[in-house]
C-alpha cells in the first residue's frame, strides 16, 4: 500500500512494490540461457565489478567502506563498484545481458531479479553454498527461487522493508476508536474508516482510495484465491472480491477517502502531513519523513502491525545481489556478495537507511527490537516492523502473473465501481476477463 516516491530513495524505495516485469515485453527474448556456469577454484582472487541501483552519493560513504574491508581481508580480489541511477535500470540489464557484460555481482530487485533469472544468467547460490540457507531469513531466502528450477536459490537477498500500520491516534480517539487496538483485518480497517468518515465532519478522510495500491494485497487478506493451483488462470471472480468493491464504493461515497485518490495517490504525504487523513503509508521510511516534515503530526502518529487478515503475515520484497553465472572470478563473486549481506555489514546499513536486513542474525540484532518507552514512532515502527519480517512468507506477494497491464485492467473497473459507474458483479467479472486474456497472451510469447 505504500506509494513510490523519491527518486534519492531508488533501490531502497522500490522494496515494497512487488511489480514484476518479466511478462511486460522487455526484450529480452532470444538466447542468453544457456552460458555455462563458472567453477569454484577455492581462490578468492581476481577483479570483479559490483553493480548497485543508485546508492551514490547517500550511501557512498558505507557502500565504499564495506569493499575495502572486504578487499583488506582478501588482497587478492579487486572490486569495481559501480552504481547506476533508477532510471532505465532494467532496461539496462537487458541490454548487458545480451552483450555479455553483466556485473560479476549485481544488485537486483523482484522484477530484475526475475528478467535475468528466467534467462538462466544468475548463478545458483543453494548449490554453491548448500548451507548459507541458514543465514537468511526464510521468507527473504524462498523469494530467489525460480519456478521449475527445484531447490535453486539465484540470489542472495539483501535488504528488505515491511509493511507496517501508521495511523493519527487523535483522529482514532475523536471517531471513538481505541488507538491501542488498530484493525487487523480489511473488513475490520474498512469499519474503522466508516467511523472515522462519520465524525470527520468533512474536515479530513480516512485513507486513500489507490485501488492500484491496494490491490491484489486487499483481496489476498480477505482470502480471495487470485490465481487457481496450476497459477495459470485467475480466479479472483468471487463474492469476497465483489464485497471489497461494493465496500469501497460505500466508502467513497460517504467521505472516508479523498475523492482525488481514486485516480492520484502521490499527494498522501501532504494529506497526512497536514492532518487530513487518518492513515498514512505503511512504511517506515514514511514515519522517518513524518518527523523530520511535520513534527507535529509526528507527535500524534502511532504506529501497528500491518492489516494481515486471513493470511496472518506480510509478504517481503527483498533487494537481492545476483551472482553472474559466467563469472570467471566465482570464488571473489560469492565471497563478496557474503560479506555485503552478513549480518554486522546489512545492521549498519540499516542504521543509516530506513531498511532492515534479510540476514536472520542480522534482524535478530537489539536494535531492532527496542521500542523504548513504546511513544516514540520511529522507533516502535523499526521494532514492529522486524518482529514482521520475521515470519514474512511469498504468498502475500503480488504474484508475478499479476503484471502492470493485468492491475491496470482490474484498476480500471474497480474505478468504474467506486465512481458508481458499474455494479460490483460486473466489474469484477470483466476484470478477470481481461486479466485471464492478458495472461494468455503473455503465456504465447
Amino acid at each position: 500500500m505504500t506509494t513510490r516516491k523519491r527518486v534519492t530513495r531508488t533501490a531502497i524505495s522500490t522494496l515494497v512494490a512487488g511489480a514484476f516485469l518479466a511478462a511486460s515485453g522487455c526484450g529480452m527474448s532470444g538466447g542468453a540461457g544457456d552460458v555455462k556456469e563458472g567453477e569454484r577454484t577455492g581462490k578468492v582472487s581476481g577483479r570483479i565489478t559490483f553493480r548497485t541501483l543508485q546508492l551514490k552519493p547517500v550511501f557512498t560513504s558505507y557502500v565504499q567502506g564495506v569493499i575495502d574491508a572486504f578487499e583488506e581481508r582478501y588482497p587478492d580480489v579487486e572490486v569495481t563498484w559501480e552504481d547506476v541511477p533508477g532510471d532505465g535500470y532494467n532496461e539496462k540489464l537487458v541490454a548487458d545481458a545480451q552483450a555479455g557484460a553483466l556485473p560479476d555481482v549485481v544488485n537486483l530487485s523482484t522484477d530484475s531479479f526475475q528478467l535475468l533469472g528466467d534467462r538462466g544468467m544468475l548463478a545458483d547460490v543453494a548449490r554453491l553454498d548448500p548451507e548459507v540457507a541458514e543465514d537468511y531469513v526464510p521468507g527473504a531466502w524462498k523469494q530467489f527461487k525460480l519456478p521449475g528450477k527445484g531447490d535453486g536459490v539465484y540470489a542472495y537477498p539483501w535488504y528488505v522493508t515491511p509493511e507496517i500500520l501508521t495511523y493519527n491516534k487523535d483522529l482514532f480517539e475523536r471517531a471513538g476508536l481505541d488507538p491501542a487496538k488498530p484493525p487487523t483485518s480489511v473488513e475490520q480497517f474498512f469499519d474503522y474508516a466508516e467511523q472515522i468518515a462519520a465524525k470527520s465532519g468533512g474536515q479530513y478522510s480516512a485513507f486513500m482510495a489507490d485501488p492500484k495500491g491496494r490491490l491484489p494485497g486487499d483481496w489476498q487478506k480477505m482470502g480471495v484465491p487470485i490465481l487457481n493451483e496450476k497459477q495459470d488462470a485467475f480466479t479472483f471472480d468471487t463474492g469476497k472480491a465483489v464485497e471489497w468493491a461494493e465496500r469501497m464504493k460505500d466508502l467513497y461515497a460517504k467521505g472516508a477517502m479523498p475523492k482525488e485518490s481514486l485516480l492520484k495517490s502521490d499527494d498522501i504525504s501532504q494529506l497526512y502531513g497536514s492532518g487530513k487523513i487518518a492513515f498514512g503509508p505503511g512504511s517506515p521510511g514514511f514515519v522517518r519523513d513524518i518527523k523530520q516534515n511535520a513534527p507535529q503530526v509526528y507527535a500524534r502518529t502511532q504506529v501497528g502491525p500491518a492489516v494481515t487478515g486471513k493470511l496472518g503475515h506480510i509478504g517481503i520484497y527483498a533487494q537481492s545481489l545476483g551472482i553472474r553465472k559466467d563469472t570467471k572470478h566465482l570464488d571473489a563473486a560469492t565471497e563478496f556478495a557474503k560479506w555485503i549481506t552478513n549480518g554486522p555489514n546489512q545492521v549498519a546499513f540499516s542504521k543509516k537507511a530506513t531498511i532492515y536486513p534479510s540476514n536472520a542474525a542480522g534482524l535478530a540484532d537489539p536494535y531492532f527490537a527496542d521500542k523504548g518507552d513504546g511513544k516514540d514512532a520511529e522507533t516502535l515502527a523499526r521494532a514492529v516492523g522486524a518482529e514482521q519480517l520475521k515470519s514474512a512468507a511469498l504468498d502475500a506477494n503480488t504474484p508475478v502473473q499479476w503484471t502492470n497491464q493485468v492491475g491496470d485492467a482490474v484498476v480500471r473497473e474497480m474505478q468504474k465501481v467506486i465512481n458508481g459507474e458499474q455494479d460490483a458483479r460486473t466489474a469484477v467479472r470483466k476484470a478477470q476477463e481481461e486479466a485471464n486474456e492478458l495472461l494468455a497472451k503473455s503465456a504465447r510469447k
